[in-house]
């Protein structure tokens, strides 16, 4: 008799360390489905600007004739992992103007009339999933502070 609470301790445990064990890998693979329809969003809404691999637009430092700034890299080699979440959200759903304000003006739509919040997201996984670990790092740590602002 005494060996049945052992063996359903022994059972309870070992169910529990399953479920501990698998529930990062179910995670990871949703997180992998956002990844890849957000590559797949950004090849149709991004990619003609930004470039394929996300590299930008030569010089993308220098003003074009126009005055405006050409489109930046998203790779790690460009600024976009200096900005906090909701920064890059609102850039993409509203256009750099909405950002930067003073009458600034940018060839970059914002695409919140032609994508949902949600594709928008997928994106911005996509474009971080990209980054060395020191980047993403730093990336998050400014999306913490800027929600941590606002809670």
């Amino acid at each position: 008799m005494r060996s049945t609470p052992i063996l359903v301790t022994v059972a309870v445990l070992a169910g529990a360390a399953v479920v501990a064990w698998s529930w990062p890998f179910g995670a990871g693979s949703g997180e992998a489905a956002v990844i890849a329809q957000g590559r797949q969003f950004y090849a149709e809404h991004c990619a003609a600007c930004h470039g394929a691999n996300l590299e930008g637009q030569p010089e993308w430092k220098r003003p074009l004739p126009s005055g405006r700034m050409p489109a930046p890299p998203h790779d790690a080699s460009g600024h976009t992992w200096h900005h906090p979440d909701g920064v890059l959200f609102r850039i993409t759903k509203e256009g750099p103007a909405a950002v930067v304000g003073n009458g600034y003006e940018s060839d970059m739509p914002g695409f919140g009339n032609i994508m949902s919040d949600e594709e928008i997201h997928a994106i911005l996984a996509f474009i971080k999933s990209t980054w060395p670990e020191r980047e993403r790092a730093y990336q998050a740590e400014m999306s913490r502070r800027e929600r941590d602002k606002t809670h």
